[in-house]
């Protein structure tokens, strides 16, 4: 399932999460409830003067906001290029509200670079 064909995820399930977003963000929260109770996600990291790198992304789900998310990265296939990071729900639904406008401005399914930072624990 493409971002392009999400529906908008149940008011009640988005209502648990609209106080932590504000603006354009609120505005996509019910698209990207709708990805993050997928459980996954596919894309393809561009590497600036190479080529994209593909991965997958795969999640634990909870309905809660302050819960915590462990996310799994896998790049190119290769179980040496995993990665997991921890964060509450409602962070790591930012970042797939962040996924959603990156998609919609360039056609290209990925996350942003502050996700990566955390990810590879670049900032700690």
């Amino acid at each position: 399932m493409a971002i392009e064909t999400l529906q908008p995820a149940n008011p009640r399930d988005v209502n648990v999460y609209a106080p932590y977003y504000q603006g354009r963000k609120r505005n996509a929260l019910p698209l990207a409830i709708t990805l993050y109770q997928r459980g996954s996600l596919e894309g393809s990291r561009k590497i600036e003067g190479g080529e994209s790198i593909p991965f997958v992304a795969t999640w634990n789900i909870s309905s809660l906001p302050a819960d915590l998310t462990r996310c799994r990265m896998q790049f190119d296939g290769n179980a040496e290029l995993s990665y997991e990071v921890m964060l509450a729900n409602f962070e790591f639904v930012d970042f797939l509200i962040d996924v959603i406008f990156n998609f919609k401005g360039t056609r290209n399914t990925d996350f942003t670079q502050s996700f990566y930072r955390k990810l590879l624990r670049l900032d700690e």
